[in-house]
């Protein structure tokens, strides 16, 4: 078993958490809020029709919006409450509860890769630190040889870029473009935002 994750523990000690999480973004979409920069970036990134995998899809708002694009699209998260909505809110998808440093989808009979992952909202932030490697390295196992994992997180969050990227080679995975934003901005020192569009090495 894996030392619990940042997010694990924030629902421990707040329950309701997790539901005030759906409500708030429920909420923002009610009002118009443009929610899916990311998975639009993600968009751009594969063909029609593509298996997209949204590692840590929270409530779905992302990969639900790839499926309505007409991807393949299977998400995990650690959270069966987020699950519970993304599969309330975006029936056209496939969501599983799960952890990502676990990762094993071809046991729960999902057996191909996938051309592209998605990893948004801070998710590699919310991990356990000591999973972080492991994580990154079952994602590069998920990716078909020509797939880029798309995965973006905040400055100040306690996972300095250089170390992801360091985290990421030794996963398996290699820079193809680095990003300050979603919306394509490029990556210059000292950005408080890091976009990294990896492939496998």
């Amino acid at each position: 078993m894996t030392e619990p994750s940042t997010w694990a523990e924030m629902t421990r000690a707040n329950p309701e958490h997790s539901t005030w999480y759906v409500e708030r973004f429920r909420a923002m979409a009610a009002a118009g809020a443009d929610l899916v920069g990311e998975a639009r970036l993600v968009d751009a990134l594969v063909p029609r029709g593509a298996r997209i995998l949204d590692a840590g899809c929270g409530p779905g708002r992302h990969g639900g919006y790839l499926a309505g694009r007409g991807h393949v699209v299977v998400g995990v998260d650690v959270d069966p409450v987020l699950i519970d909505a993304a599969r309330q809110d975006h029936p056209d998808a496939t969501w599983l509860v799960g952890d990502l440093a676990e990762l094993d989808l071809p046991a729960r009979g999902i057996a191909e890769g996938f051309d592209a992952i998605l990893c948004a909202g801070n998710v590699m932030t919310f991990l356990a630190p000591s999973t972080r490697r492991e994580v990154l390295r079952r994602m590069a196992g998920h990716l078909r040889p020509d797939g880029r994992a798309a995965i973006g997180f905040g400055a100040g969050r306690g996972y300095d870029f250089e170390e992801f990227l360091e985290d990421a080679r030794a996963g398996g995975l290699v820079p193809d473009l680095l990003l300050s934003t979603w919306d394509l901005r490029p990556y210059t020192e000292g950005a408080g935002f890091l976009v990294a569009v990896l492939r496998r090495a």
